[in-house]
């Protein structure tokens, strides 16, 4: 996967060069405007090396020089920005209600974006759907004259972190599906980068590493939608993403929260999907499969049952957000998801729960900052499109 690094022997020369480049971009992305001194000072490569990599990235496309900047009894030296005019990253994202594309420059700034709310079939229908979707966005005037890096596609449920196979997706009914190899058979002509990768394990990357300016040390992104899982990232230059040995790390939707309780999609019972996710709260309020979940909350207003199943599920998110904050500790914790649409109903009681808990075990008064993102709709795409990057620019 793009966020681990195989292991190499010992002197390898080649592996180094991949490794400065990857340093060398990664300072651009966080420091606009860096001269080559001022990244030699920060990645305490020499100036030498600095300068031939800077280099060949100009003549690819890939950085791009600016004014001169001014230096206290030294030479002037060329900022250096990402060039954001030549190159395109695709990231698309199967969710359970429907598919998501992005476009991205470099610098992660979406130039197109497209949604259809069609919930996923069999993998073969999703494959020739999507591909049809990422022919017409690849022929947008807007894109249509840049090199694409490659594709990212994100899929609801754990990955494997040897080869590219969604292991299950509950909520789908996949199970052991080489996604990538039924997409090529329709897309053919599309070169470059393609990677496989759980949804929030992608959108936590994608908010790492697009971070303006110096990320957190690590992020933990909680997806709350039709299903509940969550992703980390931690790193410097070189985002890395815990997955375990099965590609299990993150799928806290399935972590027991009561023991005998309700039945979820997995087969187990009394899974905190049973409590806070999509289909725990259309089962609870009796709202069908293709109603908006939004809408239909909505138009009851000030409902008393409304109330009551939405502060127990956010009650229960808050119960997760501390679990995570015990186990993982991140520096960050993010939540995103279709779920964070529902608002204050939802959200505020998860967020009391974890204010009023986090710091029971260290009796002080540190606070873990909590980001919640509204509207995520193609965060996850974005994240992919992200983790596109990152492995290009190692094997750039």
């Amino acid at each position: 996967m793009v966020s681990t690094f195989a292991p190499q022997a010992a002197g390898d020369l080649n592996f180094l060069k991949k490794l400065n480049r990857s340093s060398i971009l990664a300072t651009v992305r966080r420091y606009p405007g860096a001269t080559r001194a001022d990244i030699a000072s920060r990645t305490q490569l020499t100036k030498a090396t600095v300068g031939g990599v800077v280099q060949a990235l100009l003549e690819r496309g890939w950085l791009r020089e600016g004014a001169l900047q001014p230096r206290g009894g030294g030479r002037p030296g060329r900022a250096l920005y990402l060039d954001d005019s030549h190159h395109v990253l695709l990231g698309a994202d199967i969710g359970v209600r429907g598919l998501r594309l992005v476009a991205c420059t470099l610098g992660g700034e979406v130039l197109l974006q497209r949604y259809v709310t069609e919930p996923p079939t069999t993998p073969e229908a999703t494959a020739v759907r999507l591909a049809a979707m990422l022919r017409i966005l690849r022929d947008d005037p807007a894109i249509a004259g840049r090199h694409c890096l490659g594709l990212g596609v994100t899929v609801p449920g754990p990955v494997s972190p040897v080869d590219p196979i969604l292991r299950l997706a509950p909520n789908l009914g996949w199970v052991d599906v080489a996604f990538l190899d039924v997409l090529r058979e329709h897309l053919t002509d599309l070169d470059g980068i393609w990677l496989l990768d759980n949804e929030a394990n992608a959108a936590a990357f994608g908010e790492f590493f697009f971070h303006d300016g110096i990320p957190p040390e690590s992020i933990v992104y909680i997806s709350a939608a039709s299903g509940i899982g969550s992703g980390m990232v931690t790193g410097d230059n070189f985002p890395l993403v815990p997955r375990g040995g099965q590609g299990l790390v993150g799928e806290i939707g399935h972590t027991i929260v009561q023991p005998g309780g309700l039945y979820c999609h997995c087969g187990n019972r009394g899974c905190a999907e049973t409590l806070v996710s999509g289909w725990a709260i259309r089962a609870a309020l009796g709202i069908a499969d293709d109603e908006n979940l939004e809408a239909a909350i909505m138009a009851r207003g000030e409902d008393t049952e409304v109330d009551v199943t939405l502060r127990r599920a956010g009650e229960a998110l808050g119960i997760l957000m501390l679990n995570l904050h015990h186990t993982l500790n991140p520096a960050t914790l993010v939540l995103g998801g279709s779920l964070m649409r529902l608002g204050e109903r939802l959200t505020q009681p998860a967020l009391s729960y974890f204010e009023a808990h986090q710091n029971d075990l260290l009796r002080g008064t540190q606070r873990v900052p909590v980001k919640v993102i509204h509207d995520s709709t193609f965060t996850a795409a974005r994240g992919a499109a992200a983790e596109v990057m990152a492995k290009a620019a190692l094997e750039a």
